[in-house]
């Protein structure tokens, strides 16, 4: 079993020390989808909410969630982000906004929680902006697509 690098040996939670880490570049990218419902999800294709455009304001919302996380997860660390970007697609079979966020840094630790947050956030905006519409809106599959750099290597997600 590998040992969990933000515990103690006697089981308390600690800040990962990353200070002798070598500099790299490190990217992620997370998905997250939300579904609306047929009025909502129309609603939102013609930008026609009345909170404003929906996908402009998550996007934004995503995008600071990622320069935030330190802020949000008390173990995270705070490092410099040089890219963030959120993009939408949106899905009339299922009648749901899919989001894919992704995050560079060129830092000593990764930006896998970023991407996650970002996609979070950004689907939460989602849900906060449509509720008037429905209350029947599910926010579902988080997850991280890939990371790559840091001494862990690459991942991608396999189904």
């Amino acid at each position: 079993m590998k040992k969990l690098s933000h515990v103690t040996a006697k089981g308390k939670a600690k800040m990962v020390d990353v200070s002798a880490k070598n500099i790299t570049l490190r990217t992620a990218k997370a998905f997250g989808e939300v579904v609306l419902g047929k009025e909502a999800f129309t609603a939102v294709a013609n930008n026609t909410v009345k909170k404003g455009d929906v996908l402009a304001a998550a996007k934004i919302a995503g995008i600071q969630a990622a320069k935030k996380t330190n802020e949000l997860i008390p173990l995270c660390h705070n490092i410099f982000i040089s890219f963030a970007d959120i993009k939408f697609t949106l899905n009339k079979n299922k009648y749901s906004a899919e989001i894919e966020s992704e995050v560079k840094t060129n830092s000593v630790t990764g930006v896998e929680m970023e991407a996650l947050c970002s996609v979070t956030v950004a689907a939460l905006t989602i849900y906060d902006m449509c509720k008037s519409i429905s209350k029947q809106i599910t926010i579902s599959n988080i997850h991280l697509l890939s990371k790559t750099g840091g001494k862990s290597g690459d991942y991608n997600y396999k189904l």
